[in-house]
C-alpha cells in the first residue's frame, strides 16, 4: 500500500493550491488515504436527499388532481396546485407535504395538464353527488356490464366552458347533443 505522508512543509499548500481546496481539506483526504488507501478517493455521491414522496403516495396525488374538487368535500370546481396542496396536507388517512413545484414535476411525469373542456353542464339537482358517485361506482367496478341510457326534457341546456386536470392530449369532453325542437332541447344521455 502507498503511504501518503502527511507533513506540513511545502507539500499541503502546494496541493491545496493545484487543485483549489482548502488544507484542511486536502490534510483530511491524507489522512483517509493512509487509512484506506485507493477506495478512500471514491467520490461517493450521495444523490441527493432521500426520497419523500412514495410511489404509493404520487399515485394518491394523480388520482386527487384527476378527480373533482367537489366530490372531495372541496367548495371549488377544479383544482390549482396551490389548492392541490393545501389539500394533500390536510388528509388525516395520508398527509403529503409537498411543494408546488414538486407537485407541478409529478403531474407533468404522469402527462397531467391543465386543460379546458369544450362544455361543462352543472345540474342542480340535490343529490347529484350521490348519483353520480353511484354511476361511477359501477361503471368502475364493472366496465362490461354496464348500459346506462337516460332521458329528460323540455330542458334548457345553456354549456359553459370548464377547466380541470386531465392526461395530456386527453381533456375530457362533455358533448352537449340536443337538438331545438321548436324553441325546446331534448337532452338525450
Amino acid at each position: 500500500m502507498v503511504v501518503l505522508a502527511s507533513a506540513g512543509g511545502n507539500t499541503v499548500p502546494a496541493i491545496a493550491r493545484l487543485v483549489q481546496a482548502d488544507e484542511d481539506t486536502i490534510r483530511l483526504v491524507i489522512h483517509r488515504f493512509n487509512e484506506m488507501g485507493m477506495v478512500s478517493l471514491d467520490p461517493r455521491w450521495a444523490g441527493g436527499r432521500p426520497r419523500q414522496i412514495s410511489p404509493d403516495d404520487e399515485q394518491f396525488i394523480v388520482t386527487t388532481a384527476k378527480s373533482r374538487a367537489e366530490a372531495l368535500g372541496r367548495p371549488f370546481t377544479r383544482w390549482s396546485i396551490r389548492k392541490l396542496a393545501g389539500y394533500l396536507t390536510t388528509q388525516p388517512a395520508r398527509p403529503i407535504e409537498i411543494g408546488r413545484e414538486r407537485l407541478r414535476q409529478i403531474l407533468h411525469r404522469h402527462g397531467i395538464t391543465f386543460q379546458r373542456t369544450k362544455t361543462w353542464k352543472e345540474s342542480t339537482d340535490p343529490d347529484r353527488g350521490a348519483k353520480l358517485a353511484r354511476i361511477e361506482y359501477v361503471t368502475e367496478h364493472f366496465p362490461q356490464r354496464v348500459f346506462a341510457f337516460d332521458e329528460f326534457g323540455p330542458l334548457a341546456i345553456r354549456p359553459h366552458g370548464g377547466a380541470q386536470w386531465a392526461s395530456a392530449g386527453h381533456p375530457d369532453r362533455l358533448p352537449a347533443n340536443y337538438h331545438k325542437l321548436h324553441g325546446v332541447r331534448q337532452f338525450h344521455g
